[in-house]
C-alpha cells in the first residue's frame, strides 16, 4: 500500500486555507465578506500563486458583492498572510467561487433518481409474479 505523498504545497495551502478564514473573519471590516466560508486552496509548485476557494450562503446577488469584496480586500489579506507565514515570497492571491458543493448536490440528486428508477425496475417484477401467482389460484 503506497503511502500519500504530502507536498511542501500542500502542506502549505492547508496553512493559506486556515490563515485566510481566519484573516476574513477577525481583520476585514468589509461587511460584504462577513459570511465567506473558504473552503479550499490550491497553490502552485513554486508557491507563487494561490487560488482561494470560497462560497457563501447567500444569493447569487450577495455573492457577487462578496467576491468584489474580497478581491478590494486581497490586498490587505495578502500582507497580513506575509506576516504569519515564513515564507521567502508571499503567493499572489486569486478568490474564486467554489462550484464543488452545488455540483456534488446535482450528482447526489442523479444518483438518489437512478436509485428510484431502479427500485421502480425491480418492484414491478415481483408485483407481475405475484399477480401471475394470484391468478393460479
Amino acid at each position: 500500500m503506497a503511502k500519500t505523498a504530502y507536498t511542501r504545497a500542500t502542506r502549505v495551502a492547508d496553512q493559506i486555507r486556515m490563515e485566510v478564514a481566519d484573516i476574513i473573519m477577525r481583520k476585514t471590516k468589509d461587511p460584504r465578506v462577513a459570511s465567506v466560508t473558504v473552503t479550499d486552496v490550491v497553490i502552485t509548485n513554486d508557491l507563487r500563486l494561490a487560488r482561494v476557494f470560497v462560497t457563501t450562503l447567500l444569493d447569487a446577488e450577495h455573492e457577487c458583492l462578496a467576491l468584489a469584496g474580497l478581491d478590494k480586500a486581497k490586498g490587505f489579506i495578502r500582507s497580513e498572510l506575509g506576516h504569519r507565514l515564513n515564507l521567502r515570497y508571499t503567493p499572489e492571491i486569486v478568490f474564486q467561487k467554489d462550484v464543488s458543493g452545488p455540483r456534488g448536490d446535482r450528482l447526489l440528486s442523479i444518483l438518489d433518481h437512478l436509485d428510484e428508477e431502479r427500485q421502480k425496475e425491480s418492484n414491478p417484477d415481483e408485483s407481475t409474479t405475484q399477480a401471475k401467482a394470484g391468478e393460479d389460484q
